[in-house]
This record gives structure tokens, C-alpha cells and sequence, in this order.
């Protein structure tokens, strides 16, 4: 069995010598005798995973002294809740909602105080990201929160709001790790793994420091609080082991390939050769506003229900999967995340050349 291309938007492709290492692992973790899965984590050999993963994550992400790195779980989800308990000090906080996790993360914040939404880009589908620079941020914010890229709707903030001071929380699932960007520009910077680092059941929270303390909203379990996750070197209770040592090799491999930079650079590259495609087409085309395009989850329509239903089902025969679109957008989309491949959009580009000559 071959293995096809794999363009789902989350749990998402991996890189295969990643995946390759791991099986040879998986029986006897370096001589040990065991899997990383049963090990214990209270274990030396599993708090050497841990560590090495933190030590890379920062590396790769020039992260200061002055943030802490924790591995969560409860998926970016469980975050909505947790950073108002934590944060919303003033029972204020600002949102801009570009897509259904932002709208969700909002709605879930409501149950903590008062939460605004400051801009939103809903009457247009959420094809754009409204202009973030002159925003009415309210005096007494605790923080803004945005999600920066959307991964149903295909867009991505290419400037981060002016915030007017106020802290910035940003929800970074489905573009973790796929360029350069500068911490210290964030209170908290977060995504589950899922789409870009790692196996499901994994959050990375980037924090600085002076935002983890005890005064957190009254009523908030010990297990939502930072400070417990924190204290403890994210290991509170039983982490997710093997989640953690699998985004800890695919720390390693993203290294090995020149980093960030390089990454934003082979990203580039992916997305122009597909949009380049797009633009051009008469029978598909991109449902995102052309400046705000994600490098990350690419949404296109034919326009006709039935063509796009036909598309997919023969998409999926010649080894492309999971290019079935979110209900909300319809048509398909491609999720090229750093695992995929260039060879990966140059077989889904030339599947779509063939399908529009014949259509």
C-alpha cells in the first residue's frame, strides 16, 4: 500500500521519515526495552522527551526567557475557557472574529464577563480579514484575542492588529510553526498540534511569565489554571506522552530543514503554485479575498455542487485525500501544511488540470 497525499485540515500529514522513526521506535525506545507509550511519566527517560522538545520549541521559535512553554491538553477548545479564567482580571476582553473558531472562542468568553466583538469579517463568509488597524479597543480590555489563521475559511493575518497596548492572545493552530514569528509581540501564543506538529490531543501554550498567577477568576478548577500547568512542568497529571514525543521529532526534523525560515519559504512556494493555478482557471476558483490568503488551508469552488461532489470522489481514486470542503465554504479545500510535500500540490494541480480540460 502506497501512501497517498494526504491534504486533510487536521489531524493532518506528517513527515514520513518522522513517522518512519517512530515505528522503528516504537517497540524499544532507545534500548529501554519499552514503547514511549508505556513508559511512565515520571520516568528520567520520558522527562529527557519533554525537555529536549521544550529546548527545541524554543530554539525554533526564538522563544524568550521570560515565556513558558506547556504542553496541554483539551484541544484549543478547552483555551477558549481557560484564557478568561486567567486573564479577564477586569471581566473585559476584545475579539475579532475572522472564522467559527474565533466566533466560538467569543461566545465561550461571554460566560466570563463582558466580551466584545470588535471586528469581524462574517458578512462576507469570513473570505477576508477586516483592517485591524484603528480597531475600538475598549480602555479597560483585559486582552484582544484573534485566531490567525483560519484554517474553514482559508485566511491569514499578514499584519497583526494594533492593539493599542493591550495584551495579544492569539490562536495559532493551523499555522504553528510554519514561519518565523517575533513572541515577544504576544501575552499568549497557542495551538493544538493537530494540524501542523503533531498527533491530536496535544495544546503548545507559549505564556510570559507575568500573566501565570493565582488571581484567576473564582471557581476555576486547579486543572484549568496556568499556573498549576506551570508549576508543574506540565506534568500536573499524566500528560499526553506520546503526543509530546512525537511533536518533540518533528521539532527535530523542522530543524534539520533550515528552521522556520525555510519553511516559510517551501510554504510559499507550495501555496503560489496552487494559486497561481487557481487564478488562472476558468473552472475553479479561491474563495479568499487574494491578500489575506492563508499559505496554510486553501479553499476553491467549481461553483456547481454536483461538479465539486464529482471532484472529490475522483480526487480521492487518484490518491488525493480528504479534499472535501467545510460545510460552511462547500467545494473543496487543500490543506498544505510543512508535512505536505511540493510533489503533493503538484500532483493536486495536475489532477485539476485534468478534471478541468475534461469539464
Amino acid at each position: 500500500m502506497s501512501r497517498v497525499y494526504n491534504f486533510s485540515a487536521g489531524p493532518a500529514v506528517l513527515p514520513e521519515e518522522v513517522l518512519r522513526e517512530a515505528a522503528e521506535e516504537m517497540l524499544d525506545y532507545k534500548g529501554c526495552g519499552m514503547s514511549v507509550m508505556e513508559m511512565s511519566h515520571r520516568s528520567s527517560m520520558f522527562q529527557e522527551i519533554i525537555d529536549e522538545a521544550e529546548a527545541d520549541i524554543r530554539d525554533l521559535m526564538g522563544i524568550p526567557s521570560n515565556y513558558k512553554v506547556l504542553f496541554l491538553q483539551g484541544g484549543a477548545s478547552q483555551q477558549f475557557a481557560m484564557i478568561p479564567m486567567n486573564l479577564m482580571k477586569n471581566r473585559v476582553a476584545d475579539y475579532i472574529v475572522t472564522g467559527a473558531w474565533a466566533k466560538k472562542a467569543w461566545k465561550e468568553a461571554q460566560k466570563f464577563g463582558t466580551a466584545n466583538c470588535i471586528a469581524s469579517s462574517e458578512d462576507q463568509t469570513f473570505n477576508y480579514i477586516p483592517d485591524c488597524s484603528d480597531l475600538p479597543i475598549s480602555e479597560n480590555a483585559d486582552y484582544v484575542y484573534i485566531c490567525e489563521n483560519n484554517t474553514i475559511y482559508g485566511t491569514k493575518y499578514k499584519t497583526l492588529p494594533n492593539t493599542k497596548g493591550k495584551l495579544l492572545v492569539s490562536d495559532v493552530s493551523s499555522c504553528f510553526l510554519s514561519e518565523p514569528i517575533d513572541v515577544e509581540k504576544y501575552g499568549i501564543v497557542y495551538g493544538g498540534v493537530q494540524k501542523n506538529v503533531g498527533p491530536a490531543g496535544v495544546v503548545i501554550s507559549v505564556i510570559r511569565e507575568d500573566l501565570i498567577t493565582d488571581d484567576v477568576l473564582p471557581g476555576t478548577p486547579t486543572m484549568l489554571q496556568f499556573k498549576t500547568h506551570s508549576d508543574n512542568g506540565s506534568m500536573f497529571n499524566t500528560p499526553p506522552c506520546y503526543g509530546i514525543y512525537i511533536c518533540g521529532k518533528v521539532f527535530k526534523w523542522l530543524k534539520k530543514n533550515g528552521g522556520l525560515s525555510a519553511m516559510k519559504e517551501r510554504n510559499e512556494k507550495k501555496a503560489k503554485l496552487l494559486y497561481d493555478y487557481l487564478d488562472n482557471s476558468q473552472l475553479f476558483k479561491g474563495t479568499v479575498v487574494p491578500k489575506d490568503r492563508s499559505l496554510m488551508n486553501v479553499p476553491f469552488v467549481t461553483g456547481d455542487k454536483e461538479l465539486d461532489a464529482l471532484f472529490v470522489k475522483e480526487s480521492k481514486a487518484a490518491g488525493l485525500e480528504n479534499l472535501k470542503g467545510h460545510r460552511s465554504v462547500g467545494g473543496m479545500r487543500a490543506s498544505i501544511y510543512n508535512a505536505m510535500p511540493y510533489e503533493g500540490v503538484e500532483a493536486l494541480v495536475n489532477f485539476m488540470k485534468d478534471f478541468e480540460a475534461k469539464h
